[in-house]
């Protein structure tokens, strides 16, 4: 099937989404925690709760949940931040957890990114953020 333009990046999008869903599955671990601890690992094996929202777009009672099952499992820890803001730290458990179910998604992503020029990287990012603009200007245009 051959798709153009927004509906071509919407497949491709879509399909990107299923590979790590796929890669998920292989590592015996849910999508949300799968994007909860990747965002955990990406910020130094620590990351305010409220910040995991924002950068896995997974609502906050899907992460609430979620870091609740990762702290009876002993994965994960919580820690008081400033205010009323809570650190979500992996455990020594975690680290190892993470190492074999979230660090191979960084190698992938890191091959993949060396394989690329130094120009195809900027013009990658260059574009998916103007796509997220627009995007973001368009739909709040319509709420």
């Amino acid at each position: 099937m051959h798709y153009i333009g927004a509906s071509q990046y919407t497949y491709l999008s879509g399909e990107i989404n299923s590979l790590y869903h796929e890669a998920a599955v292989k590592m015996g671990i849910s999508d949300s925690i799968q994007n909860i601890l990747y965002a955990v690992c990406e910020q130094g094996n620590r990351c305010p709760q409220s910040e995991i929202s924002r950068l896995t777009g997974i609502s906050r009672q899907t992460i609430n949940s979620a870091i609740r099952k990762l702290e009876r499992d002993g994965i994960v820890c919580l820690r008081q931040g400033r205010g009323r803001n809570t650190i979500v730290c992996l455990t020594e458990k975690g680290e190892a957890f993470a190492k074999e179910k979230i660090y191979p998604l960084f190698e992938i992503e890191n091959k993949i990114w060396e394989g690329w020029s130094k120009e195809e990287q900027e013009t990658y990012l260059l574009l998916t953020e103007k796509y997220r603009d627009g995007l973001k200007r368009y739909i709040k245009a319509i709420l």
